[in-house]
């Protein structure tokens, strides 16, 4: 099943300290309902994927707060003995991956409309 209108997106964080709002949000359509997005984020600026996707309205797509999803890859980093790198290695990668901050809460992502769906990763 799919939505009526569909966001792909791309974040991307550049090498400059500050993105204007005038070049932060891009969004070319790919079929009836399906457009491709590209955010772009300075590296001092805060990641706010919602208040980004505010700018593109009026570009052929409506977006209402309270019925957006936001759908997430997540993976799950699993250490496997033998070959490779050492034992203790791969479980302090394994430790490190699963500590590190959530993507939706670096995106600014509003907790009670993200869907994560997963994959484990042996290493």
């Amino acid at each position: 099943m799919l939505h009526e209108t569909n966001l792909f997106v791309t974040v991307r964080t550049l090498d400059v300290p500050w993105v204007p709002f005038a070049e932060r949000a891009r969004a070319e359509p790919l079929c009836k309902g399906g457009w491709s997005i590209t955010l772009q984020f300075g590296f001092k600026n805060d990641v706010d994927v919602p208040a980004a996707l505010e700018l593109l309205q009026g570009h052929g797509f409506e977006l209402e707060p309270m019925r957006t999803s936001y759908f997430l890859s997540r993976s799950t980093v699993i250490p496997t003995l033998g070959g490779g790198m050492a034992p203790w290695r791969e479980k302090l990668f394994a430790n490190m991956h699963r500590n590190a901050a959530s993507v939706a809460d670096f995106m600014n992502l509003p907790a009670n409309r993200v869907v994560e769906l997963g994959t484990k990763v042996q290493i």
